[in-house]
């Protein structure tokens, strides 16, 4: 899909079915450290290409997130070959994507341990708010925290402390 290699989104939608699915494993990647991670960046000007997954390196456990549509989660494990070139795309594109390491609000948490794990619900203050019950996923460590989101068919990635739109619920950190 989109020719990453690697790549097969599964997409759930709802606290409940990310939970269930993927819970044990994000409370797991607690205490490792952020070893690296990989978005797609477009070669001719650096731009992030966000409807590609976020791809996190936690020691050797790559956790893959894409969001999709208006409330779609995919969240894979160590599938994306992201030394692998991106494949499919036309010659005539304007713009080449390729994998990249460099990201300035990435880049501060590389190295840095992995403290907790949540799950971040979006419930608007608006009435018919189309983003309502999207999930988010929040990483924390000492120095901060992140989260990658949902912003309307593609990935968003947010520092610091979530909307109060956000209701959050923490998964742990280590459980198996």
């Amino acid at each position: 899909m989109m020719g990453i290699s690697g790549f097969e989104p599964t997409s759930l939608v709802g606290l409940e079915a990310v939970r269930e699915a993927h819970g044990p494993s994000l409370a797991a990647l607690g205490g490792r450290r952020l070893t690296g991670f990989a978005l797609v960046r477009f070669v001719e000007d650096g731009d992030w290409y966000a409807e590609c997954p976020v791809v996190l390196n936690f020691e050797g456990v790559q956790v893959e997130l894409s969001h999709w549509k208006f409330d779609e989660l995919s969240i894979g494990w160590n599938t994306i070959d992201t030394t692998a070139a991106i494949s499919g795309w036309e010659e005539d594109d304007e713009l080449t994507p390729a994998w990249s390491s460099a990201d300035e609000r990435l880049e501060p948490f590389v190295g840095q341990e992995l403290r907790e794990v949540a799950l971040l619900e979006w419930h608007p203050s608006q009435p018919h708010d189309i983003a309502g019950g999207t999930i988010a996923v929040e990483f924390v460590f000492d120095t901060g925290r992140f989260h990658v989101a949902n912003a309307l068919d593609e990935n968003s990635i947010e520092l610091g402390e979530p909307p109060v739109e956000f209701v959050r619920h923490p998964l742990g950190c280590g459980a198996a």
